[in-house]
């Protein structure tokens, strides 16, 4: 190919629908352009860092002892059935018939069908450990594409899978997956942070995030200046102010005209927020549930979620707020019926709180966990907030927002039984094999990249990705000078 009709089209001024750095550099370094809410078309220059970020990639998985595979993105929708994740996934779920009607689903994420592999390769403890993986293009139904390359719904995903005999052998998968995204960062210097993490759709026991800080990311992590605690917002635990102490006392119902809102009852009682209970109404799985928390926290839905192992959880709705009899402004879980009863662990330690009363305008003060209610389920499902206190040191969470680069997750045998892959051990005995998962965004890294290396001048692309000279700066550039940098590799 002639370099000087190299297909490249760069801008001159800020594109007025990015909002995003790493969007504008990327539109006006002519390295990707839009065809629809979250697809993308990649220009050769765009294309050529793209193969070198896979290569990367692909060098070091093979350093670890990972096997390179290749699967379908098209995905008979009986192996997510098979899983159960045809209904979790809900919307997100892109899906088709054929010509026969067959139902199928373009591949969200591959766990089912690298399962299936596996369970029909993996005979003995002798075929373990094994870490299979591959980059491979995914499809999400995002309800809100957006930030260019960070949330789309055709993307690139490098993604491995671990299979164990033990969790201890788990462990050590685990720790090569981590070091070697270390590594990839490190080459391609995108500066991130492991932060604990909840392992939403996909499941399973631990997991971590690769975040790369940025005031332009959607998700929010919680640190701690002291200890180097860090964890996203869904996951964060902390110190909740402690309760005021006392000893029960007699509950007591009370006028309280227009007070609907926490500060309405803090600013006519005189109370503390800690001091009250708050009711927060939800609709999970199609059912009402009611939960309770102290006044001074908010719920977690994530937790919450976690805690009923609901597949969908969401506000209630006001039809099924009047169908359920509930006062809003005025509810507690006092003498309530027909619904299940979540209860924050801030409440069940508090003694004398006030809480609604269940009728228009009225409250009770003193009211007690045991004594005057109970609930169906006791978990932790506060939302750790900014200046909340660490949960290991007591130092003051801080709070940055980034965008998740990477993110590593113990299975466990959740996939192994629901798709079969098992192993005879050495006694003849079947059993399941562990897993592990670890998922990396090709196109995020790319965003990341140029969010971090560039300056009023342009991208300064880091060498190991670079589809120049390492030292040429992208944005501004025509035609001409793109097609000699290139010329000159």
């Amino acid at each position: 190919m002639r370099m000087t009709r190299l297909l490249l089209k760069t801008l001159r001024e800020l594109p007025a629908d990015a909002d995003m750095v790493s969007h504008q550099l990327l539109l006006r370094a002519g390295l990707v352009t839009p065809l629809a809410a979250g697809l993308y078309c990649f220009s050769p220059v765009g294309w050529r860092v793209m193969q070198r970020l896979a290569g990367i990639v692909r060098e070091e998985m093979d350093a670890i002892g990972g096997q390179e595979v290749h699967l379908p993105a098209l995905h008979p929708i009986e192996t997510w059935e098979q899983s159960g994740r045809a209904e979790t996934m809900g919307q997100t779920l892109f899906r088709l018939s054929d010509r026969k009607e067959r139902g199928f689903a373009l591949g969200a994420t591959h766990e089912e069908v690298m399962s299936i592999l596996a369970s029909r390769s993996i005979q003995s403890y002798r075929d373990l450990p094994v870490m299979l993986y591959q980059i491979q293009t995914k499809f999400r139904d995002e309800a809100r594409p957006r930030g260019g390359l960070v949330r789309l719904r055709e993307f690139t995903m490098k993604d491995a899978y671990s299979f164990d005999t033990t969790w201890d052998a788990l462990d050590h998968s685990y720790a090569l997956a981590f070091g070697a995204y270390q590594r990839i960062f490190e080459r391609v210097e995108v500066p991130v942070i492991p932060v604990l993490a909840d392992s939403g759709a996909i499941g399973g026991k631990d997991s971590q995030e690769f975040i790369f800080l940025t005031e332009s990311g959607e998700d929010e992590v919680l640190l701690c200046p002291s200890c180097g605690y860090a964890a996203n917002a869904e996951k964060a635990a902390f110190a909740p102010p402690p309760p005021l102490p006392g000893e029960p006392l007699a509950l007591e119902k009370i006028s309280t005209p227009g007070q609907k809102t926490i500060s309405d009852l803090v600013r006519s009682l005189g109370v503390e927020a800690r001091q009250t209970n708050k009711a927060v109404f939800y609709r999970v799985d199609g059912k009402p549930v009611f939960v309770s928390i102290r006044g001074d926290l908010d719920v977690n839905d994530v937790k919450l979620q976690n805690a009923l192992k609901a597949k969908q959880v969401d506000p209630m709705d006001d039809a099924m707020l009047r169908a359920s009899g509930l006062v809003a402004g005025s509810a507690s879980a006092i003498g309530l019926t027909g619904m299940t009863i979540v209860a924050d662990t801030s409440v069940t330690a508090a003694s004398n709180l006030v809480a609604g009363a269940n009728s228009p305008d009225e409250h009770y003060l003193n009211t007690n966990y045991g004594r005057d209610w109970q609930a169906d389920l006791v978990a932790d499902i506060a939302l750790a907030r900014r200046g909340d206190a660490c949960a290991n040191c007591g130092t003051a969470l801080e709070t940055r927002r980034g965008i998740e680069m990477g993110h590593v997750f113990k299975l466990g045998t959740m996939y192994s039984e629901a798709m079969g892959v098992n192993y005879l051990d050495e006694a003849g005995e079947r059993q399941l094999s562990i897993m592990g998962c670890y998922g990396l965004g090709i196109e995020r890294m790319l965003a990341a990249i140029i969010e971090a290396n560039h300056d009023a001048n342009g991208i300064m692309w880091p060498a190991a990705v670079s589809p120049y000279d390492a030292h040429v700066v992208a944005l501004n550039m025509d035609q001409q000078s793109v097609a000699e940098a290139l010329a000159e590799l």
